[in-house]
């Protein structure tokens, strides 16, 4: 049978009739709305004498809310900062920045590129705009300004935004200005590292203070273009200080991959090191951590959580149109300079220069396009992250979220990090709502009900994974709807006295946590998060 909620029987209903025999079949790409939604469950009177005789006592009520989180402002590539008063401030590419006091509502004040934006003090002033000197106007004929972050240098005593400007795929610079005042104005300050450099331009950068005239050809493969297969496009800096409070910056996209240097904080500018052909350590470029070969992987972001103890590398694979497949992926290492590698142990390093999707293999994909019942459209392309932790110990992921809307509208989205079993951190399903994790955890009969999981998989594509409705019932059983009958796919196992649970389905064993929150339409619901040792992440979602 066809159930329409939103039109006679509503969402409520269809969770109940799921509960009450077991679950029901595969919800393939749901996509509901407030006024009309259909979700295909032909088989909700099957037998169930094979699954366990248990009645869930779902929410009876015939008003779950479909909808979306506003945001309040529209910043893309969001790196995120605290302010001394507590409230937090991102700030994105095309000179646009936010604040916001709850991680959820956001306050513009500023946007656009031009000398009308309050964000800089000198960046578009007198008769030459240095910071545009080298790379010029882009295809639209004016300035590109992307992805700043902006960090506190505690030597300096002022806040230093780090951003690139940029004019093609491969011809960037990495520059840096300061400011008194978290908002600005910001000061340019200089240029100085760049991509995109041939023989009769070599003179507008600083690649000569570093490297020697005799091995340019190294990097411009012998004269006839900049070798973007093997070094950097000098786009993405993001800043971070390390545990022993030595200050670093990994950028990069694309190209040759995504790079390390370290920082002088007295100055700000990069300590080039020496060369290490070994190590893949450049004396201009920096350290290449991972990427290569110009395969999809870009806005790289370094976060190190002294209670695991490692540094976590976030980057994002695909194209960040709404259609491009768009995702974040991480790695981790004891090291700041690496190794980082991936749940399978991999190093995803000038892999395969053959394969022009090699990279979906390499990395814990934490999220990519999904839908659940409660949300009026599929999410799509979310990427481009920064992360911290507050000041209360909670971790958060956050970046733009764009829609399966048909257009190209994005938001920023703030999600709570959890580090599962093994240190591996992955992400509530739904975006910040005060929610705190329950130290003590839930036994079975807590957890059992209707869920609605998402695996993430790891392919780098603009399809929608199919949302699939299951039983997770009390006794450690997972079951769903097989053509007419029920079969189990898996099974769960709570650790007692903490949140962590694992579930296993069909044999593949996702590690991670149950949190309670409300989603993004404002219902309550238990969800489950966790990754798996194949670089795969699993969300459960019950209405409660």
């Amino acid at each position: 049978m066809k159930i329409q909620y939103g039109k006679g029987l509503g969402l409520a209903m269809l969770l109940t009739i799921g509960a009450l025999c077991g679950c029901s079949e595969a919800v393939q790409n749901v996509k509901p709305s407030a006024e009309n939604a259909v979700v295909s469950n032909e088989n909700a009177a099957v037998d169930v004498k094979a699954a366990p005789n248990e009645v869930f006592h779902e929410t009876q009520i015939d008003s779950i809310k479909v909808g979306t989180l506003a945001g309040g402002a529209s910043v893309h590539d969001p790196s995120i900062i605290i302010g001394e008063d507590g409230s937090y401030y991102i700030f994105g590419s095309h000179m646009a920045a936010a604040r916001s006091t709850d991680l959820r509502d956001w306050k513009s004040f500023a946007d656009g590129v031009g000398g009308r934006n309050p964000l800089f003090s000198n960046l578009f002033t007198g008769d030459e705009y240095p910071a545009f000197s080298y790379v010029g106007k882009n295809s639209d004929g004016w300035y590109s300004v992307w992805a700043p972050d902006v960090v506190y240098n505690k030597a300096m005593g002022k806040y230093v935004m780090y951003f690139c400007t940029t004019s093609t795929y491969i011809m960037s610079n990495l520059c840096f200005a300061t400011a008194d005042n978290i908002e600005g104005p910001y000061e340019y300050q200089d240029t100085f590292l760049y991509s995109g450099f041939i023989r009769s331009n070599l003179k507008q950068t600083n690649f000569l203070d570093y490297v020697d005239k005799s091995e340019l050809d190294t990097y411009t493969k012998s004269g006839l273009g900049f070798n973007n297969q093997y070094w950097p496009n000098c786009i993405d800096p993001t800043v971070f200080y390390d545990k022993d409070g030595r200050m670093w910056m990994t950028y990069g996209s694309w190209s040759g991959g995504i790079f390390l240097l370290e920082i002088d904080e007295e100055t700000g500018y990069p300590i080039h090191p020496e060369k290490d052909e070994e190590n893949q350590v450049d004396p201009y470029y920096g350290r290449r951590l991972v990427g290569g070969y110009h395969q999809s992987i870009e806005g790289p972001y370094i976060l190190y959580d002294e209670t695991t103890d490692y540094y976590y590398l976030f980057v994002s694979y695909g194209s960040l149109t709404s259609n491009g497949g768009y995702q974040i992926r991480q790695f981790r290492s004891r090291d700041v300079e690496g190794p980082y590698t991936d749940t399978k142990g991999q190093t995803c390093t000038m892999v395969d220069s053959t394969n022009p999707e090699y990279n979906k293999e390499y990395g814990l994909k934490m999220m990519g396009n999904y839908q659940f019942p409660s949300l009026e459209k599929a999410y799509m392309a979310p990427g481009h992250n920064s992360a911290f932790i507050d000041q209360d110990g909670k971790m958060y992921v956050v970046y733009h979220q764009r829609f399966d809307d048909g257009k190209e509208y994005h938001q920023p989205r703030v999600h709570q990090l959890f580090a599962n079993q093994d240190g591996w951190l992955v992400a509530a399903p739904f975006a910040v709502s005060g929610e705190t994790m329950k130290k003590d955890g839930y036994t079975a009969a807590d957890i059992a009900g209707t869920y609605y999981i998402v695996n993430h998989g790891t392919e780098i594509s603009d399809e929608i994974p199919s949302t699939k409705c299951c039983a997770f019932y009390s006794e450690g059983t997972v079951y769903s709807n097989d053509k007419d009958e029920k079969v189990q796919i898996g099974s769960y196992e709570v650790e007692t006295g903490t949140p962590y649970v694992t579930v296993t389905i069909e044999d593949e064993i996702f590690r991670g946590i149950m949190i309670e929150m409300k989603d993004e339409a404002g219902n309550q619901v238990m969800c489950f998060t966790g990754a798996s040792d194949q670089n795969e992440t699993l969300w459960g979602v019950h209405y409660r």
